[in-house]
């Protein structure tokens, strides 16, 4: 049986959108890595299941990466579930439910939605690190990037601070840097140049995913982190290789994404030919 997705993308972050709201969907690591597979699969930074959210939201969205792993918040692709599910009901107010917590999404009239990420987490058991540590500056280096600062958006994130971020290689220091041991979960690994106190310039390497044009939470996470080291004020546009993301720290806690979303194309896919594969 044929089972229908949906391509989407948030400034390049792109992901598989499946709906299990009606009927169950047999997609565990094996499969999502099968569909993750951009030579072999579909191919995107993340797959997004459907689920019934239960009370109080309007949509649960399981995160799984193109590794297998799951992943506990997705600001890019809960602003793409945040639209459809707006298309569907009329409103434009949404909650999306994911295993971090709920994240109620606004849809403007120009098509951009925002989403609420929650309040950020800087205790060290939160993150989480591996042991008690300052999460202000973290004792971690890998060639040019040193002294990040960490924090969690759902998920974790190490921010790492450098005049000049053309000069960094992150697909290098990436893969070493997500799975040092400080990190017992691995991490979303940030660098930010600082352009002005409102303006960043990010790259992302991705936990189970690898470099991508875009990641919401990363954007987040940049902004916080930098706010907690006064290199920037509380609201500022943060420039990813695939465009541009507001993000605005609010006076009560809560952390606001705001940016654009797209369809790039339907499609079916066989999952039993995928887990026979």
């Amino acid at each position: 049986m044929m089972t229908p997705f949906r391509k989407m993308h948030g400034l390049g972050n792109d992901f598989v959108v499946l709906d299990a709201r009606h009927a169950a969907l047999p997609i565990g690591p094996e499969v999502a890595r099968a569909i993750g597979d951009r030579h072999r699969g579909i191919g995107c930074d993340q797959i997004i299941i459907l689920e019934p959210p239960g009370e109080g939201a309007d949509v649960f969205m399981r995160i799984r990466n193109p590794d297998g792993s799951e992943a506990g918040a997705c600001g890019n692709a809960t602003r793409c579930v945040a639209s459809l599910i707006a298309a569907e009901t009329g409103s434009r107010d949404v909650v999306v439910r994911t295993i971090s917590g709920d994240l109620p999404s606004h849809l403007h009239a120009d098509g951009t939605v925002t989403v609420l990420m929650g309040v950020p987490r800087t205790g060290w058991h939160e993150v989480p690190l591996a042991q008690a540590l300052d999460t202000l500056h973290l004792p971690l280096q890998r060639g040019p990037l040193a002294d990040p600062a960490a924090c969690s958006m759902g998920n974790p994130h190490a921010t790492f601070f450098v005049p000049d971020l053309s000069r960094i290689g992150l697909g290098v220091l990436g893969p070493l840097l997500e799975t040092d041991p400080i990190f017992p979960e691995r991490a979303n690994i940030g660098v930010v140049q600082v352009l002005a106190r409102d303006r960043l310039r990010l790259v992302v390497w991705e936990r189970g995913a690898g470099l991508t044009l875009a990641c919401g939470s990363g954007a987040c996470a940049a902004l916080v982190n930098a706010v907690r080291r006064d290199l920037a004020d509380r609201a500022a546009d943060v420039e990813l290789p695939g465009g541009t993301l507001r993000v605005e720290w609010r006076p009560d806690g809560q952390v606001a994404m705001t940016g654009p979303v797209a369809t790039a194309y339907l499609g079916t896919l066989d999952l039993a030919a995928l887990r026979a594969a």
